[in-house]
Formats: C-alpha cells, structure tokens, sequence
C-alpha cells in the first residue's frame, strides 16, 4: 500500500504588512495634584517600580511632561482615560495624553 503525503501549500506572504506603530503615554503638571498621587498612579496603574515612578514624577514636575508608557494606540488610550478617571476620583485635575511616535 503506498503512503499518502500530504499535499504542500505555499504561504502567501504580503509585502505590504504594516506594523503599527507604538504610541507614547505622556503626564502633563498641574499645580494641584500632589507628587504623592502620581508616584502612587504610576506604581499602581503602569507598573513602575518605586524609583522609576519616583524619577518620572520629577520629570514631570520639573519639565512639564514626561513619558510614562509607549505601547499600542488602544492600550495609549486606555491608560489616557484610566490616568483621568482615578485623578477626577480623587479630586486631582492630573491630565495624560497620547501621541504616535
């Protein structure tokens, strides 16, 4: 009896595949919110280490704005609104945007 093999197939590959591209998370200073608050947001909602969300919040607060977070559109925008939703929760006016990089 012979052995059957199984037929081959050819991936199609496309040249024209995209990779989106990453998205940053950006803090933006107010003369309200205290630096407790955001060292706190940063460790509990992007995961940063003490001294990391330490140094952020510095930067921050001496800059203007720092990068919190470059990730994918959706997950920029979720964090966008996360950062406004626990902020307004505890009457800090803490403002985050996103932008393509």
């Amino acid at each position: 009896m012979a052995k059957l093999t199984p037929p081959t197939v050819e991936p199609v590959v496309d040249a024209d595949v995209q990779v989106a591209r990453p998205w940053a998370v950006l803090l933006h200073d107010d003369e309200v919110t205290t630096q407790e608050f955001v060292v706190w947001l940063l460790v509990a909602l992007f995961g940063k280490g003490y001294d990391e969300a330490n140094k952020l919040m510095l930067e921050v607060h001496f800059l203007g704005t720092a990068v919190v977070a470059v990730c994918a559109q959706e997950r920029a925008e979720l964090y966008v609104e996360q950062v406004r939703s626990y902020a307004r929760a505890r009457g800090y006016p803490l403002v985050a945007s996103c932008e393509a990089t």
